[in-house]
């Protein structure tokens, strides 16, 4: 061991006799590993590289080594083209929606003119060409044209005021849009004729009213009381069979001796009261008949019908009148007070007044988003109201034709409404099951019934003072009328509140009569008629 030493000594000698013996460098400290970029894969070859290359290669912590270096797969930069596309896309529709276009079709026609774009095109609506003139503006503002678009809008703004300095109206001016429809002579007429008959009612409404105030010998909440103990005392006094089909109304004569009722195999049947005998059969009607009411003054009755007709007879069965015009079913119809006019409600949105003298048209109203079903004309004769399947009804003044109060509280369809005779109250029923009692002088509803458990159909004021109230499907329940096996779908009441007769689905025809001791109500005169 120790010859080989020396031997190693003495072959080393002469180099270390001639240089200094190298000192080992000082190893730097390695560099942080987020620093180093990944480096990218060998796409051929081998992964490690040949040793040529790894030696002409630059180090991997080299600052020479940029990120727009690395290699992005085609996937990766598809899906950011595509990103990009629709980043831009909703830059431009935010842009789009911002920019201010015209709305009239024919400054939109005006503006792509100035602009040297097609006017219209084969087949463009309006609104198409609206948004076609929108992203025109749009890519005008992208290219940076946007002296073009201000000098397009300065035009207009110079036309328009020279037009309304002229006081032509042309193409491009303004244009004044009617917030009203011309009526007749005939609807101008009747308006007059109406206001000077509801004035006369009202007046004489309220002087009996403040009559009955200062009288000491009047009793209001002893006579009411009393009303209400007879309308305790309804029971069934007849049933007959009214009909083949279901039975859809009925309707009292005025002085209470005659009674219609109405069906769906389309015919109208007049009886006799009390005892509810056969005097009169109506045919005319092609398809279900759905309401029927006589006339308050005259010895006539009308009918309405799913053959979008009514039509007007007399009790012995002639036809006397027809009036067409609706282009749906119709559902309830009301004579006026003064058994002058005959409103029509219908499913084609719209009710409608008639004179039944001579059969015109006197107004067409619409103002129901869906279809309408009731119609009932105020005692006075001054309003109507009207309810349908919008869950909505509306109060009209007759004699100016505006749409003075709208009715909202039902959340379903509303079927019956009806005006009590004290003129300040208006009941509607309808699907959701309640009855709601509204007053007119504080336009909102100030009670709520929720005495039935299935929708009702129509609802009844007691024709003398109103103190109480008969709902088909009876405020404070007095009295229920059980009798009929299927559903109720309309009732009227006597002019002296003692008889209630109702018809249904089960096709009978039932009479209620009061069997207390009080057979008639004690009061007053009625207003003139």
């Amino acid at each position: 061991m120790e010859d080989d030493l020396q031997a190693a000594d003495s072959t080393l000698a002469p180099a270390s006799s001639m240089t200094a013996p190298p000192i080992a460098p000082i190893p730097l400290p390695p560099p942080m590993l987020a620093a180093i970029p990944r480096p990218p894969a060998a796409r051929h070859g081998s992964v490690d590289g040949s040793e040529s290359d790894r030696e002409g290669s630059a180090p991997p912590h080299s600052s020479a080594a940029a990120p727009d270096e690395y290699e992005v797969s085609e996937e990766s930069r598809i899906v950011r083209e595509r990103q990009e596309k629709v980043r831009q896309e909703l830059l431009l529709k935010r842009k789009a929606f911002a920019m201010a276009v015209p709305t009239k079709p024919e400054a939109v026609r005006a503006r792509l003119r100035r602009l040297g774009e097609p006017v219209t095109l084969f087949g463009e609506r309006d609104m198409e060409r609206r948004d076609r003139l929108r992203a025109i503006m749009v890519r005008l503002d992208a290219e940076g044209e946007l002296e073009r678009l201000l000098k397009a809008h300065d035009d207009e703004e110079q036309a328009a005021a020279a037009a309304a300095s002229e006081g032509v109206e042309g193409e491009e001016g303004p244009i004044k849009y009617p917030f009203f429809t011309v009526g007749s002579k005939e609807l101008l007429d009747a308006r007059v004729d109406i206001a000077k008959y509801s004035l006369a009612r009202a007046g004489a409404r309220l002087e009996r009213a403040r009559r009955r105030r200062e009288d000491p010998d009047e009793d209001p909440d002893a006579e009411s009381e009393l009303v209400l103990q007879q309308a305790g005392g309804f029971s069934l006094d007849c049933s007959e069979l009214g009909d083949d089909r279901p039975l859809t109304g009925c309707s009292f004569s005025n002085d209470g001796s005659l009674l219609a009722t109405s069906s769906w195999s389309g015919i109208t049947k007049i009886w006799s009261m009390p005892h509810v005998r056969k005097v009169s059969t109506l045919k005319g009607h092609t398809d279900r008949a759905t309401d029927v009411v006589f006339s308050p003054v005259d010895n006539c009755l009308a009918t309405a019908s799913a053959d979008r007709t009514a039509k007007l007879w007399s009790t012995d069965g002639s036809l006397l009148r027809s009036f067409d015009g609706h282009t749906d079913r119709l559902c309830r119809i009301a004579f006026h007070p003064s058994g002058k006019y005959l409103a029509t409600a219908s499913f084609d949105k719209s009710w409608r007044l008639w004179d039944i003298n001579t059969g015109v048209e006197l107004l067409y109203q619409e103002g129901h988003s869906r279809r309408l079903y009731g119609i009932c004309f105020h005692p006075d004769g001054s309003l109507a109201a009207s309810c349908g399947l919008d869950a909505l009804a509306r109060v009209w003044d007759l004699r100016t034709g505006r749409s003075i109060f709208a009715l909202q509280g039902h959340v379903k369809e509303v079927l019956g409404i009806c005006f009590s005779p004290n003129g300040y109250h208006l009941a509607t029923a309808g699907e959701d099951n309640t009855c709601r009692i509204w007053d007119l002088r504080k336009k909102k509803c100030i009670y709520v019934i929720p005495a039935h458990a299935c929708i009702i159909s129509q609802v009844k004021f007691e024709p003398q003072e109103g103190y109480f109230l008969a709902t088909a499907s009876d405020f404070k329940p007095v009295k229920t009328l059980i009798g009929h096996e299927g559903r109720v779908t309309d009732l009227d009441i006597t002019g002296d509140g003692q008889t209630i007769a109702t018809v249904g689905h089960d096709k009978t025809i039932k009479i209620w009569a009061c069997k207390s001791e009080n057979s008639a109500m004690d009061v007053d005169d009625g207003p003139p008629s």
